[in-house]
């Protein structure tokens, strides 16, 4: 079993930056393929960002390549992704996951969620 649990959301104007974090526990961390989804209102849960346990080989959704990083801290157990040059179309509820099986680096979710958190990018 695992639980996540994320932060860092709030309200930015477009151009800036915001960091989210998520903080994992329960099962091995080191072991888990971690990433980002978000929903904006009245749209599909979508795939923003993965990183596998290794954090060799960060996986990114085109519309925030070169916007967006993520990055992983195995002895702490947390996952983070840096957003900077965020645009109103970046407004959503963002949430953690987590994945045994391996297949978010293909952007398919894991099992594990966490409960989300607020960005909302004004213009």
């Amino acid at each position: 079993q695992v639980q996540l649990v994320e932060s860092g959301g709030g309200l930015v104007q477009a151009g800036g930056s915001l960091r989210l974090s998520c903080a994992a526990s329960g099962q091995t961390f080191s072991r888990l393929t971690m990433g980002w989804f978000r929903q904006a209102p009245g749209k599909e849960r979508e795939f923003v960002a993965a990183i596998s346990w290794l954090a060799g080989w960060p996986y990114y959704v085109d519309s925030v390549k070169g916007r967006f990083t993520i990055s992983r801290d195995n002895a702490k157990k947390t996952v983070d992704l840096q957003m900077n040059s965020l645009k109103p179309e970046d407004t959503a509820v963002y949430y953690c996951n987590a994945d045994l099986a391996g297949g978010l680096m293909a952007g398919k979710a894991g099992n594990y969620w966490g409960q989300g958190t607020q960005v909302t990018v004004s213009s």
